[in-house]
């Protein structure tokens, strides 16, 4: 559909998935010119995140074929349109889930236009040009400037990509927490799930100065936990002993998980009023029992990335306090290798694509 819209010009080398297989094949496509609100993009970097996995093999059943999957998305801006004030040539720049949003309803004008019912996303969604955007698994990208973040000269670009999804979707919950402010009092916060977003969630956790509990199916991640990321305690979901040793202790917790579990545990851990945040995307419904929240008047509720202020926010505070994700970084003839290591949980914490060639491998 984009390669026959009449400003989708410039041809830009990428990698594609075709078909349910999921398989990642070079592909040239057709990128639009820049715009007046726009900014051309050379990237360097592209993390890869759980829901390339998704797309790529249509688990959610709205992929849009070639789907050029990413939106962990960082580069050096190499145009701008005559709009732009707040960008340059040079600048070093992130782009993360958002390509487009309607700008008018109450979500876009109060900066949470995450929520905007119309929202696009910076692969498959449809530009407001009718075109199928195409994400960061590609050389070159054009952005409205209105969806594009700076990157801390302090932050190296490749450790930073994933913040722009992994880091942004534990921030806004946290944030809406009143977690992440200096001078906070202390509380006691759950993590569950130690992947992408879990180690995320302990770093932010820690700089603040809250007391860490990371919770996982997997022992052989308590090591660490507590010794790599500074968690103070770590708890076994399966183990029924542990899980009950530890009921209402919890102010907090941020779930990550996104294969299909049960709530019914994790809620448990929960003080009265306490909160259990959702930003995990299982593919089938979670167990959600009543008791548990009836008996400990706890809530749940869920949280989508987090809007454009909210993420420059972020990028900000971690170019302040020095936080990045753990990554490992892949060549891209190693995309494929990759997703099968990622979709078994193989990688600590972040798999991030050298799209520029500029690290050995």
């Amino acid at each position: 559909m984009a390669q026959t819209t009449p400003n989708h010009t410039q041809t830009v080398s990428g990698w594609a998935a075709h078909d349910a297989s999921g398989e990642i094949t070079p592909y040239v496509f057709k990128r639009r010119e820049n715009g007046i609100n726009d900014v051309t993009i050379e990237i360097l970097y592209c993390g890869m995140c759980h829901t390339d996995i998704h797309h790529v093999k249509n688990d959610w059943g709205i992929t849009m074929y070639p789907v050029v999957p990413g939106h962990e998305i960082t580069g050096i801006i190499t145009k701008v349109g005559s709009n732009v004030r707040k960008f340059k040539i040079g600048d070093k720049v992130g782009v993360g889930c958002l390509a487009a949003t309607c700008l008018e309803c109450e979500f876009c004008k109060d900066s949470q236009e995450n929520y905007c019912d119309q929202v696009q996303l910076t692969y498959n969604g449809i530009f407001w040009d009718g075109s199928i955007t195409y994400g960061g698994y590609s050389k070159m990208l054009v952005a409205d400037h209105r969806y594009v973040v700076h990157v801390p000269d302090s932050l190296p670009m490749d450790a930073a990509a994933p913040l722009l999804c992994a880091g942004i979707t534990v921030y806004a919950p946290m944030k809406d927490q009143n977690l992440l402010e200096a001078g906070a009092a202390a509380k006691y916060i759950g993590v569950v799930g130690l992947g992408g977003l879990g180690h995320v969630a302990v770093k932010f956790a820690k700089a603040f100065g809250h007391h860490v509990t990371v919770i996982s199916t997997s022992p052989s991640k308590e090591k660490e936990a507590r010794e790599r990321l500074g968690a103070d305690d770590f708890l076994i979901s399966t183990d029924i002993e542990q899980m009950k040793a530890k009921k209402r202790t919890l102010d907090f917790i941020v779930n990550t998980v996104s294969a299909k579990h049960s709530l019914g545990p994790l809620l448990e851990l929960l003080k009265v009023n306490g909160t259990l945040v959702i930003v995990g995307a299982p593919d089938k419904p979670l167990d959600l029992p009543s008791f548990p929240i009836i008996f400990g008047k706890r809530v749940v509720k869920g949280s989508m990335t987090g809007s454009i202020k909210e993420t420059q926010e972020m990028m900000d505070l971690c170019g302040q306090r020095n936080i990045t994700c753990d990554i490992e970084v892949v060549q891209t003839d190693q995309i494929n290798e990759a997703l099968d290591r990622l979709a078994k949980n193989d990688v600590k914490y972040r798999f991030v694509i050298d799209i520029a060639g500029k690290s050995s491998s």
